[in-house]
């Protein structure tokens, strides 16, 4: 073939190259952009503002929405709030988000979800994170959620936190004194009095150190008068997690073993922790907001209960307090923090 013939022949597959691909680039650049909205309760903004969120969850959720083919600034825009620690503002910014039609909102803690729910009837709800879901009136029924909300529950029942208390003194079995670090509601709720019926069981005295959401002045105050040997900070609050890097510093300056429910404490030099991995739940519930997204309804979608529980433990935590951790205990970590 010439090189005239040859060159026309190129600027013709050229052209139908062109032909062929100008109407996918026009699908790219019209297609469907998503409007989800993630809601903290406590929480700072800046924890959840970042392409790699520096908070645990929202991190986890913002990775499970990218591996489901969901990026920002493409076909996703991730709108972040957070009440900071002020639920009376929960209803104004469910309410925003609502009259700025998002396709989803998530919710991270029931009150907010219950907020929500009062805000709309049609917009989807995806909890990623609740606590006894039914008993609250969010959802009908854990199978068939009916209505618009649908989601993850981070609940195992009022015997957890027993169990926590349990693994606590099996680790440690020498101590004798426990705070548990709690509101008043929280307290006297099921799971508080699900760690009183325990300690007297295990040979502990349970001491209680009330706290307000944010503020823990009081609670501080009462543990360095009472001096217990360790601290417990069950599934309670929402506050006591987006608290928990201060509430670790005041047990390590006080040499006080922390028992959590969550590793994010135990990651942050708190002594041990037993309970459902958070930030998977938060991954979980990039997975409900896909299906709702492709034309899933929320109410059909039945809410997740926790399967499995991981035990952590930090083992320089316990080298710096000089504690010895029982081998039994250790034997059943999940993971441990070196």
């Amino acid at each position: 073939m010439t090189r005239p013939g040859l060159a026309f022949l190129v600027v013709v597959l050229l052209s139908v190259l062109t032909a062929l691909t100008m109407p996918l680039a026009a699908e790219a650049q019209t297609g469907k952009v998503y409007r989800v909205a993630l809601i903290f309760t406590t929480s700072p903004v800046s924890e959840m503002a970042e392409p790699e969120p520096t908070h645990p969850g929202a991190r986890a959720f913002v990775r499970g929405l990218r591996a489901l083919g969901y990026v920002e600034g493409q076909n996703l825009i991730l709108e972040h709030r957070s009440a900071e620690g002020r639920f009376d503002r929960f209803g104004d910014i469910v309410r925003e988000l609502v009259a700025g039609k998002v396709d989803v909102i998530v919710t991270t803690a029931n009150p907010t979800t219950r907020e929500a729910r009062r805000a709309t009837t049609t917009t989807p709800i995806v909890m990623a994170f609740s606590v006894d879901p039914v008993g609250f009136g969010l959802v009908a029924s854990l199978a068939r959620p009916g209505g618009n909300v649908t989601g993850l529950s981070g609940d195992a029942g009022p015997g957890l936190e027993g169990k926590q208390l349990e693994l606590l003194k099996e680790a440690l079995p020498k101590i004798a004194r426990v705070a548990l670090l709690g509101s008043r509601s929280e307290w006297e709720s099921p799971r508080g009095q699900s760690v009183r019926a325990a300690a007297p069981a295990l040979g502990l005295t349970l001491l209680h150190a009330e706290s307000a959401p944010n503020d823990y002045t009081g609670a501080f105050t009462t543990i360095e008068r009472e001096r217990p040997d360790a601290l417990f900070v069950g599934a309670f609050g929402p506050d006591l997690y987006a608290n928990r890097q201060r509430i670790v510093e005041f047990a390590t300056r006080n040499r006080l073993p922390v028992m959590a429910w969550s590793r994010d404490f135990t990651e942050v030099g708190g002594l041990m922790s037993y309970g459902v991995n958070v930030a998977d739940l938060y991954r979980r519930a990039a997975g409900y907001v896909d299906r709702i997204l492709k034309g899933a309804r929320p109410g059909d979608l039945p809410v997740e209960q926790p399967t499995a529980f991981e035990v952590v433990i930090n083992l320089k935590t316990a080298k710096a307090f000089g504690l010895t951790i029982s081998p039994a205990v250790l034997a059943r970590a999940d993971e441990v923090v070196q």
